[in-house]
């Protein structure tokens, strides 16, 4: 499949993930993206971790797939105007520098789009573009904890914990593309860029914004549920005598199905527990007779005795168990890089029912970019 996005110039001043990761969805499907990078090592990313393929870090293959790459010294005059030599061509502009350094090496957005009006330029803050805390940088676990995430993770009497998954960082990724999109349509129509913001800090708060809504409306403070739901019972993981399953009883009909396969059809009858809200009334009275009705139980003849029933539930698998699942494999999720001998996990989206293909590995540092010509990479300083 030709790229969805063929033909649209990205350049990207990203480090670390949220940036790149924006770049590599880009790039994913189908945009041209060229990676500028420090001349003194690159990308911090390339050394976060050990030395996978070429020198780079795994994370690094991760999020800088189908890139190119070249250095610039953006701390001098001749680096400056060879980034604006990439960006006379370019549709949309990416960086997630730290708060204040684009402005200080005069690639803000006011010089950049007054001097390309048709290009849009997306800036990746931390805490946001203003506000008391517009020049703090940050990281992922910072605003997990910070946005009150790490507060709602975790066992009830448990500390508050950290999510497994860079879902702020990723999610700000994913939020720029959402806004370079939507500004490349606006500029189909006026014939004008425009400055899309977004941050970890405004992530993190709508990943939130549930419980924030809750509280602010209702006053209700959140609560950890480990694998539960605060709106429904049963709604959670439960230990069967050879792994956990999670079931999820959305509403009474399912409870019915449910119980009818515990052998339980009179647990839908007893007042306290025919209905989603007298469960959650009284799941302490509940809970512990399901917990011991699947103890006994093994995980996979339950599983399927209960999806033949039309019960939601799944196993809680490892990396490896799902991996090993048919339906990983069905959906070709996991791709094999072009040209190298590796695997990534490839973007969650299809077009005409086709999956966009990894189209090459991460960028050597300071590869050339086709769409540069010699003069231009040359006029940038190399030695930093």
């Amino acid at each position: 499949m030709t790229g969805i996005l063929a033909g649209i110039q990205v350049v990207e001043l990203g480090q670390v993930l949220a940036g790149p990761f924006a770049g590599a969805i880009l790039a994913d499907l189908g945009a041209e993206v060229v990676k500028v990078e420090k001349p003194d090592g690159g990308d911090d990313a390339r050394q976060m971790g050990p030395a996978f393929r070429h020198g780079d870090a795994l994370n690094f293959h991760e999020f800088n797939r189908g890139k190119q790459s070249v250095t610039l010294d953006l701390k001098t005059p001749a680096g400056v105007e060879a980034l604006h030599a990439l960006l006379r061509e370019a549709d949309i502009l990416i960086h997630n520098l730290r708060p204040g350094v684009a402005e200080a090496l005069g690639i803000g957005p006011a010089e950049v789009t007054a001097r390309h009006p048709r290009l849009i330029y997306c800036a990746m803050g931390a805490f946001g573009h203003k506000g008391p805390l517009a020049h703090r940088p940050g990281y992922e676990p910072l605003f997990q904890a910070f946005a009150g995430l790490s507060s709602i993770t975790g066992e009830p009497e448990g500390p508050p914990v950290r999510m497994g998954a860079s879902v702020v960082d990723q999610g700000t990724g994913m939020w720029t593309v959402i806004g370079a999109l939507a500004a490349l349509q606006q500029r189909a129509r006026t014939g004008r860029g425009c400055v899309v913001n977004t941050s970890l800090f405004e992530t993190a708060l709508l990943w939130a914004g549930q419980k924030i809504s809750a509280y602010v409306n209702q006053g209700k403070l959140p609560e950890r549920h480990a694998s539960g739901h605060p709106n429904f019972v049963p709604y959670q993981a439960f230990d069967c005598a050879d792994g956990p399953l999670l079931v999820c009883c959305g509403n009474d009909r399912l409870f019915r199905k449910f119980a009818e396969v515990l052998g339980r059809p009179d647990w839908p009858q007893d007042p306290r527990f025919a209905t989603n809200r007298a469960r959650l009334a009284n799941k302490d009275a509940l809970l512990p007779g399901i917990a011991a009705l699947l103890r006994a139980r093994p995980r996979a003849a339950l599983a399927e005795a209960l999806v033949a029933a039309g019960v939601p539930c799944s196993p809680v698998n490892s990396i490896p168990e799902v991996l090993a699942e048919p339906q990983t494999a069905a959906m070709e999720m996991l791709q094999p890089v072009p040209g190298e001998d590796f695997s990534l996990v490839a973007m969650p989206l299809s077009f005409d029912g086709e999956r966009p293909r990894i189209r090459h590995g991460a960028p050597r540092l300071g590869e050339q970019p086709a769409a540069m010509t010699p003069d231009v990479i040359d006029s940038a300083p190399r030695d930093g």
